[in-house]
């Protein structure tokens, strides 16, 4: 099982804009669905990805999932715009 820490901080390397837009990143296992749940928050502005185990194996391996990378610009891209 991979550490809720090191998946954080190995997807804030391979996304560089959660940090400079102060996007606070957390993860969770849900046994559930059988996922990792990725939270992302900054204020008012919030996203959670669901990040089936190969993804999250794959972002551990320094590989950008494209669905997470989508919904996290559109994230920057939603608070870049309430800032104007």
């Amino acid at each position: 099982m991979l550490d809720k820490k090191e998946l954080c901080q190995k997807i804030i390397e391979l996304y560089p804009d959660l940090e400079s837009q102060g996007i606070t990143v957390d993860a969770f296992y849900s046994t559930a669905k059988g996922t990792w749940v990725v939270e992302m928050n900054k204020g008012e502005h919030k996203l959670q990805h669901h990040l089936a185990k190969h993804d999250a194996k794959d972002c551990m391996d320094g590989k950008q999932c494209v669905s997470l990378g989508l919904e996290i610009a559109q994230l920057v891209k939603n608070i870049q715009e309430k800032q104007f």
